[in-house]
């Protein structure tokens, strides 16, 4: 008999039958049918499947009396009970590798789009506008940039940024071992240093608002901020007074406090360039995420330690 698995995040059909091989399969993707099936069915449901954004609460797990293994299908796990699952005995596992060049792609291509403000010449183009009447955009290669969170995607995003020219720095909680770039040891030094900074750090109470006023007036009025980790790192209230006032001189997010709304503060402002949290996403990083989630939950239910464990 196949486990019995709730899916709490939306997948496509493909990598629904590819799990569904494997396991029984129970999909509710939308809050109000969460709500429902772990109220009327959760007694009977082994493992769980989500990600770090929709999670995975306490209360829920206890309407789940033989949950066993728990899963955030990519790296973040933020909102995920993590002690009250460990208390329990629950496995944690979740999708660490299998999306990070995806990220690291995307985090260039906003920083590209936005320093080069690639959207608004778009427009003038559409609209007949040519080059004499816009005003130059800084070159993006020979600058620093300043990394925050030096975790695989970070230093795959260290590595892109090489290929440009560009000198890469990082800011962790304690330097990284065998790592040889530049490290600061406060956030502000390293945005003081940095041209740009890139926010790859895990979401949390942790990181809190780690990007502040104080660290925006660090960065500076030629400084650029990127954000593919979580919304909650970044104060949209400061960063909209900054781009406003010219503290920085641009910003790309791919995440938001307001998520799944748009930052309303931000929407009017030509400084920056938004995209709906897809940075993780492609073809090729959900297919090597599904595939990551059986190989554990299959060694998980063999008796065998998972492969990504958290």
């Amino acid at each position: 008999m196949k486990p019995s698995l709730l899916i709490l995040i939306p997948l496509n059909d493909d990598s629904r039958a590819h799990i569904a091989a494997s396991f029984d399969i129970h999909y509710a993707p939308t809050h109000e049918a969460r709500v429902q099936f772990i109220a009327t069915q959760g007694a009977a449901i082994r493992a769980v499947l989500t990600n770090g954004t929709t999670g995975l609460a306490a209360a829920e797990m206890d309407a789940m009396p033989q949950l066993e293994f728990v899963s955030a299908l990519g790296a973040g796990y933020e909102n995920i009970a993590m002690s009250h699952a460990k208390a329990r005995g629950i496995v944690l596992a979740n999708g660490a590798g299998t999306n990070d060049d995806c990220v690291a792609d995307h985090a260039m291509a906003l920083l590209l789009a936005v320093v080069r403000d690639v959207p608004q010449r778009d427009r003038a183009t559409r609209e007949g506008i040519w080059r004499d009447v816009l005003p130059m955009r800084p070159s993006v290669s020979g600058k620093r940039l300043g990394v925050v969170g030096l975790g695989n995607i970070g230093q795959k995003v260290a590595r892109r940024a090489a290929g440009f020219d560009i000198e890469s720095a990082y800011h962790n909680r304690k330097p990284r071992d065998g790592v040889a770039l530049r490290y600061f040891g406060t956030l502000h030094d390293l945005a003081r240093w940095s041209d740009y900074l890139v926010v790859a750090t895990p979401g949390g109470p942790g990181t809190q608002h780690l990007i502040d006023q104080a660290v925006l007036e660090a960065l500076g009025p030629k400084g650029f901020l990127v954000n593919v980790s979580r919304g909650s790192v970044v104060d949209t209230a400061a960063l909209a007074r900054a781009l406003e006032n010219g503290t920085i001189a641009g910003a790309g997010l791919d995440v938001y406090e307001s998520e799944p709304q748009p930052p309303q503060s931000l929407l009017h402002l030509k400084n920056v360039v938004l995209t709906p949290h897809v940075a993780g996403t492609s073809p090729e990083a959900i297919t090597a995420s599904v595939d990551n989630f059986i190989a554990n939950a299959t060694r998980h239910f063999a008796g065998e330690e998972v492969l990504t464990p958290i």
